[in-house]
C-alpha cells in the first residue's frame, strides 16, 4: 500500500484521535523525536559502528527505528499544522536550486 504524507499525517490523526489526550505538547514531541534519534544511532552503530550489540542484547531494526522517527515527525506536524507534503517540497526544490551543482554527478554515458 502506498502513501502520500498527506494519507499518512491522516493516518497518524485518525490513530490520535482515539484518545482524549490527544497530541502531546511540541516541546514533548522534539523530545520523544531525540529520542527517537538516540534509538536509531544505536541501532546504525550496532550495525555499522565499532560497537556491536552483546550477545545478550535482543536484535533491532533500523527500518523501525526510521519508522518510529517518521511517526513522531508526523505527530509535531500535525500537532503544528504543519503540511509535510508542502514542506517537503519546498526542501526539494531549494536542494533542486540552490545545491544542484554543489555535488559532483554522475556521468551517464550514451
Amino acid at each position: 500500500m502506498t502513501l502520500s504524507l498527506q494519507d499518512m499525517q491522516r493516518r497518524v490523526d485518525a490513530y490520535i484521535g482515539q484518545f482524549q489526550e490527544g497530541y502531546f505538547q511540541p516541546m514533548t514531541l522534539v523530545v520523544r523525536l531525540v529520542e527517537e534519534l538516540g534509538e536509531l544511532a544505536r541501532e546504525v552503530n550496532h550495525e555499522y559502528g565499532e560497537k556491536p550489540k552483546k550477545p545478550t542484547e535482543l536484535p533491532g531494526s533500523i527500518a523501525l527505528e526510521l519508522g518510529d522517527l517518521l511517526f513522531v515527525i508526523t505527530c509535531l506536524a500535525n500537532r503544528l499544522n504543519i503540511d509535510l507534503e508542502a514542506a517537503f517540497n519546498q526542501v526539494m526544490h531549494k536542494f533542486e536550486t540552490r545545491d544542484k551543482d554543489r555535488w559532483t554527478r554522475i556521468s551517464k554515458e550514451e
